[in-house]
């Protein structure tokens, strides 16, 4: 079920939100719980087991930190244990077949007649997003930013809550802790997240869906029949659906969680009006961004040990970015990439590029983006050469 949906906005929401503004304020984390369980189960029911194992796991290993606090050796085996269990579970069944694939090309490079048979798996809805989540619970858990929460459906209510589940935005258990607590409900902010919700949800049907079919045109044409000015037309409509589409599920997501009592973290401020790749990803996804500065980036050093272990983190980070989004080579190279373009910017012409007059710059940064996004659209590689 998504947002835009018709069962989702006139069957779904409206029942939910009646019996959430109805019951005690007590029950609402469990209500949410149970609605969010109800939605993800429109995905693929059999994955229900995956995500409540994923909250019990976490959970007891998280309330097991507290019970070891200043025994380091037994805290760090638990912080490991989770991230195996968590990361393992994302890495199975996301990139098993990845590798698989890549192992029977080596063996065919190498004249090998052994093959491995890819393992018939679908993606569990939103694993991606919700792993990130619980993983950095874990960590400020572990690290003492934050304490293990006391309840299961708190915990469960964080995890599975609807509004982010699908496409985010990633949110920090540290930044809405207190509204699992205690949230207020009020006249003002439902006004205010259904006016978000609508804007959204504009976004999505009126603009993505509709630029989006110059796009699909392409694709079916092919890429070896179109003329280069349809290919730049057809990148140009990819680079705006994909902006409306996941700024729009991103703005729904908002609304709803104004709806329901909590503030969420905003994840798009205007990408295309950036004057530099840096600015971009200041601006584009921004939950994704910190979750990757401060899980990863920062523990790596940051830029803190000279200029070659920053290019080196910068490169790590962006590695596993473009590998977050996707089992497939064009994504690795999407996030390399960028990567090298930032190291760049950083290192090379950043400082010559704050000189030149700002359209130039604005064009140069909408420009490489439009192409970065035709080597994150186009997953085969030979197709992607043409």
């Amino acid at each position: 079920m998504v947002f835009s949906s018709i069962i989702f906005i006139f069957v779904f929401l409206p029942v939910f939100l009646a019996l959430y503004y109805i019951v005690p304020a007590k029950f609402r984390n469990f209500l949410l719980f149970l609605g969010s369980l109800i939605f993800y189960s429109f995905g693929d029911p059999s994955y229900l087991f995956l995500i409540l194992c994923s909250i019990t796991v976490n959970f007891l290993l998280g309330r097991g930190m507290e019970r070891f606090e200043g025994r380091d050796m037994e805290r760090t085996l638990l912080l490991v244990l989770s991230l195996f269990y968590n990361l393992g579970l994302l890495l199975f069944f996301k990139y098993t077949n990845f590798f698989i694939e890549n192992i029977n090309a080596a063996l065919r490079l190498l004249d090998i007649r052994w093959r491995f048979y890819t393992l018939n798996l679908t993606l569990p809805l939103g694993i991606s997003f919700y792993t990130f989540q619980i993983t950095s619970y874990i960590i400020d858990v572990y690290l003492g930013k934050t304490k293990a929460d006391t309840s299961f459906i708190s915990l469960g209510a964080y995890l599975c809550m609807f509004p982010q589940l699908i496409a985010g935005p990633i949110v920090v258990y540290s930044d809405i802790r207190d509204a699992l607590k205690q949230r207020k409900i009020s006249v003002h902010g439902f006004d205010s997240g259904l006016k978000t919700f609508i804007v959204g949800l504009g976004y999505k049907v009126i603009i993505a869906n509709r630029i989006g079919t110059l796009w699909n045109e392409v694709c079916t044409i092919g890429y070896e029949s179109i003329s280069t000015p349809l290919a730049w037309l057809g990148a140009f409509a990819y680079s705006m659906q994909l902006y409306f589409d996941f700024c729009g599920y991103s703005l729904m997501a908002v609304g709803l969680g104004e709806m329901l009592g909590f503030r969420m973290p905003a994840n798009f401020r205007h990408p295309y009006m950036a004057r530099s790749v840096t600015e971009f990803w200041r601006r584009w996804h921004i939950t994704l961004g910190a979750w990757f500065r401060e899980y990863v980036y920062i523990p790596l050093g940051g830029n803190r040990k000279g200029n070659a272990r920053t290019i080196f983190n910068l490169l790590v980070v962006w590695f596993l970015t473009g590998f977050w989004h996707g089992a497939a080579w064009n994504f690795i190279l999407w996030g390399v990439y960028y990567g090298i373009l930032l190291m760049l910017e950083k290192y090379v012409w950043g400082r010559a590029m704050e000189r030149l007059p700002g359209w130039i710059r604005h064009a140069y940064a909408f420009l490489i983006v439009v192409f970065g996004f035709v080597i994150f659209a186009i997953t085969d590689m030979g197709e992607l050469g043409r």
